[in-house]
């Protein structure tokens, strides 16, 4: 089982991008702990991070027929992005929408997403804690 996990803009900038948010981590040590997590689980994870939409499109199409499930974290492109949610929705791949932050809990504009209704869930507010809780729902999704 393969499991993509796309980040969006802004993220290659964590542990120095507001840290009182986002907290300390590197985007390159939560894809460390990934790969561990996902190897406790028995499934590979490839990672991905763009601040470029047309490349996450790409990627997401790039993921059909090649990866079994995937974890976004859109980033600024939850609020804005129709090109993503569709091209989530053509690949028919099942998606968990992860956010470090609770997006719910700030503000006003970051509560919508146009992401979310094509995936089968989304986790916000946990940290690094969050992808992992992602990756666990997209491994029992594809295991029922």
């Amino acid at each position: 089982m393969k499991i993509l996990i796309i980040n969006g803009p802004n993220i290659n900038l964590l542990g120095t991008r507001e840290p009182e948010i986002y907290g300390t981590l590197t985007l390159d040590k939560i894809n460390e702990e990934l790969a561990k997590y996902a190897a406790s689980l028995g499934v590979e994870t490839e990672t991905f991070q763009s601040n470029i939409e047309g490349e996450i499109v790409d990627r997401i199409q790039q993921a059909k027929g090649v990866c079994d499930g995937i974890v976004i974290n859109p980033a600024a492109y939850t609020h804005t992005s129709v090109a993503i949610r569709d091209a989530i929705s053509a690949v028919a791949l099942p998606a968990v929408e992860v956010h470090i932050s609770n997006i719910h809990n700030r503000e006003e504009f970051r509560k919508h997403s146009f992401i979310a209704p094509v995936c089968i869930g989304q986790i916000a507010g946990f940290g690094l804690d969050s992808y992992k809780l992602g990756l666990q729902a997209i491994v029992n999704n594809l295991q029922k």
